[in-house]
């Protein structure tokens, strides 16, 4: 049995196993929706969440066995990715950038100065 944090790093969940240690501690990976810690072996059957920056993945483990880097066939092979899909874009708002109305949001350094002149600063 191996080690969560060093599990995440040889299925290739997390870049090097420090950053696996510090994303367990971080509070970013749940083991069964509780808390984990780094040291928690892994099991067959656990349902691991792992949340990286703004994806989240549910992952099933296969194979807790592995302790050192693999391959990536390997690595995938270790466990069943049981993330749902995410809802399609909506078709009219692909490709579109926010646009403010002139005069919203902070004023700028031109306006500053004559807000501060009519207030007498």
């Amino acid at each position: 049995m191996a080690r969560l944090d060093s599990w995440l790093w040889a299925v290739r969940m997390y870049k090097t196993r420090s950053m696996a240690t510090a994303a367990v501690r971080g509070g970013h990976v749940r083991v069964n929706d509780n808390l984990a810690k780094a040291a928690q072996p892994v099991v067959a059957g656990q349902k691991v969440r792992v949340r990286k920056e703004q994806d989240e993945r549910l992952i099933e483990v296969v194979d807790p066995s592995l302790e050192k880097r693999v391959s990536a066939p390997l690595a995938q092979a270790a466990y069943i990715d049981r993330t749902p899909e995410k809802p399609a874009p909506i078709p009219e708002m692909v490709g579109r950038v926010a646009i403010r109305d002139r005069g919203a949001g902070r004023p700028t350094k031109r306006e500053r100065r004559a807000i501060d002149k009519l207030r007498g600063h």
